[in-house]
């Protein structure tokens, strides 16, 4: 049902629901691929594409390979092949990924730098190390705990 619903949207969009002034728009896309208008409008063309313009109404057997192509060219911007060529985009989105990282890490590093307080003593070495000696001390946690590792009558580490 959705499916209908948008082709059916997309043709009456289309052609015929335009607000007074807007005029419709060339765009080369794979899953419209053949838009309602051409390329390049008649006001625009030279006198020689003209020509051509009035040679393509008759008989097609008579045009050259040359010819077709420019034909293809005045109401088609881009062929299959030049939509799916790479464009080399992913370039500018990885640089800009990169250039992202590095803005981040280097506020990152003003901020450690700069601002940030230094860190507590409860992280310093002979802190932990104090607290872990209080730990087996108070025999905390002696199940599963670090107290449960500590062998109290040879006051050593479990082996």
């Amino acid at each position: 049902m959705a499916t209908i619903l948008r082709t059916v949207g997309r043709r009456f969009f289309s052609t015929s629901a335009r607000p007074m002034g807007m005029n419709r728009v060339y765009e080369d896309r794979m899953d419209y691929p053949a838009p309602h208008i051409r390329f390049r409008d008649d006001v625009d063309l030279t006198q020689d594409l003209k020509a051509l313009r009035e040679k393509e109404l008759g008989d097609w057997k008579t045009l050259n390979a040359e010819e077709k192509v420019a034909l293809y060219r005045l109401a088609f911007h881009k062929s299959y092949a030049d939509m799916n060529a790479p464009t080399g985009e992913w370039k500018v989105i990885v640089g800009g990924i990169f250039f992202a990282i590095a803005m981040s890490a280097g506020l990152y590093m003003f901020q450690k730098q700069y601002i940030l307080p230094p860190p507590p003593h409860t992280l310093s070495d002979e802190w932990q190390e104090k607290q872990r000696d209080y730990m087996i001390a108070m025999h905390n946690q002696p199940v599963q705990g670090i107290a449960s590792e500590w062998d109290y009558n040879k006051n050593q580490w479990k082996k």
